[in-house]
């Protein structure tokens, strides 16, 4: 390609009588390539493959929260698309001027906002083959690869985590695993599947009941502590979603039990509950083994949302957590946020897929192939009609780390939360506000919430570290998660450090 001007691919500007372009295709020059060439690919892929290393390798010199105001880039880059392409080698340079000052750090060993987004060199180049295979996996047909990869993938994952046979597509049932794009899509669709089992089971029962009036009797339930997607996703649904009280920050069966008899006696009808495994807020684990057999007593949809702490029930020691999955029908957890896959890859369990697809099943003759039934066609278990090779991810992962080095790396962050937590309170200034739990330390400075809002906005604004709070009962604490897989003991020293040193300035200050 070589920075070949449009102007000797295309001949000058010819129009019709009316001024309209007019320009056939046999005027064209076939002897000249507007596309980049394989031999200048390559160089530029190289370049960037040791810009990207470069980077990672490099990510705790820089500085994690960026500096920028809003709107800062446009004045960085022209008001429209260039006419004539450029040099490959004017983009690389534009990526330091133009989108590293915007960037925030999220794998930086001084990032502990939010939860983790998992990256790793083989994730990298897992997506790099997806790029160039290019495929809209909708049906098998469409690349069988694409669809048998991921539900061999579903399975090795499923064992990994020990899930119930049920789960699994080599059981030979009627139960297998999809990957989603996010946990939030999950339970959307978990939401959905379940609508339309209870729509059914109800219009049996009640024939003289339309549609409408079932939806506006349909109920569905969640803790207190649950992700802010689980009622969203009862908003898209059309549903109403309760919120039942948590003890400890954790869903009890005595609890769910009393909401849904409550509902009952009000005439309505509970058909769906999301049990969380690892909340945002704090990371507590909802009672599955009480929860998960109420809802079963009441035909509940049982969904089990462990999208950030599901990663680390391939470790068997954090298996008990998740005690009680047997009664659930659905299980959904994020490879991309803790088990090093590149976002976007969020894994979900159906033990019978039947509902969802049935509710999604849109099959124009364009999409129908003769092989339909013999595998999945995977548009029918999400949301959207195109889906990427993400199997590939999950496939590169867990082949070049193998299983034990994944549960290494979930044992290493477990154990710097433990000593953060442990900096923390041998501390006097400062106290837990939760139970340490996986790889995020709920904290906070003892006394009001006030004290605690300007010391976060202190920590924020030194720009070393990154954190983000939240708050319970009314009761304000600061997050600190542990996101990079980069991160080292002393990266715990260095970010206690950097909070002890914000606490200081603002004594000194009063």
């Amino acid at each position: 390609m070589s920075h070949i001007p449009i102007s000797n691919t295309i001949p000058p500007k010819q129009t019709d009588g009316n001024g309209k372009a007019n320009i056939s295709p046999d005027k064209l020059d076939p002897k000249v390539s507007i596309d980049m060439e394989a031999p200048e690919f390559k160089d530029f892929a190289k370049t960037m493959v040791d810009f990207i290393a470069e980077y990672l390798e490099n990510i705790r010199e820089r500085r994690v929260l960026p500096e920028v105001k809003p709107g800062y880039l446009k004045p960085l880059i022209p008001d429209a698309a260039p006419e004539k392409p450029e040099k490959w080698q004017d983009v690389m340079q534009d990526i330091e001027r133009v989108i590293m000052p915007g960037v925030t750090h999220w794998h930086s060993p001084k990032f502990h906002a939010y939860f983790p987004t998992a990256n790793s060199y083989p994730a990298i180049v897992a997506d790099m083959l997806s790029g160039a295979i290019a495929c809209i996996g909708f049906t098998w047909i469409a690349s069988p690869a694409c669809t048998e990869l991921e539900v061999v993938m579903m399975d090795w994952l499923g064992k990994m985590l020990e899930l119930p046979a049920e789960f699994l597509a080599c059981s030979g049932g009627k139960g297998g695993g999809v990957i989603q794009g996010t946990a939030s899509e999950s339970t959307l669709v978990a939401l959905l599947g379940a609508k339309a089992k209870k729509l059914k089971e109800v219009k049996e029962l009640h024939p003289e009941w339309d549609e409408h009036t079932i939806l506006g009797k349909l109920v569905g339930y969640c803790s207190d502590q649950a992700h802010s997607s689980v009622e969203r996703a009862g908003l898209l649904g059309g549903v109403k979603l309760r919120s039942v009280q948590s003890e400890n920050h954790r869903m009890r069966g005595a609890a769910l039990e009393k909401a849904i008899e409550q509902d009952l006696a009000e005439g309505l009808i509970p058909f769906y509950a999301v049990v969380t495994l690892g909340t945002t807020n704090s990371c507590a684990f909802d009672y599955l083994d009480e929860c998960g057999p109420v809802g079963n007593k009441h035909n509940l949809w049982i969904h089990v949302d462990a999208a950030y702490a599901g990663s680390a029930f391939i470790c068997p020691e954090y298996r008990h957590l998740m005690k009680g999955i047997e009664s659930a029908d659905s299980f959904n957890f994020n490879p991309h946020k803790w088990m090093l896959v590149n976002f976007d890859c969020s894994a979900m369990w159906l033990k019978d897929p039947s509902w969802v697809v049935n509710a999604f099943n849109v099959d124009p003759l364009y999409l129908k192939h003769d092989m339909q039934g013999s595998a999945p066609d995977y548009r029918h278990w999400q949301i959207p009609l195109g889906r990427r090779f993400r199997a590939l991810k999950l496939w590169f992962v867990l082949r070049l780390y193998g299983v034990e080095n994944l549960q290494a790396h979930i044992r290493r962050h477990c154990n710097f939360a433990k000593q953060f937590g442990d900096l923390c309170v041998a501390d006097s200034r400062f106290e837990l506000a939760a139970e340490i739990n996986m790889g995020l330390v709920c904290f906070r400075l003892k006394g009001s919430n006030e004290r605690n809002e300007a010391l976060l906005k202190r920590i924020n604004g030194r720009g070393h570290i990154h954190l983000v709070p939240a708050k319970i009962k009314d009761v304000y604490f600061l997050r600190m998660a542990i996101c990079s897989r980069f991160t080292q003991s002393e990266d715990m020293e260095y970010s206690w450090k950097e909070v002890s040193a914000a606490a200081d300035e603002m004594e000194q200050e009063q």
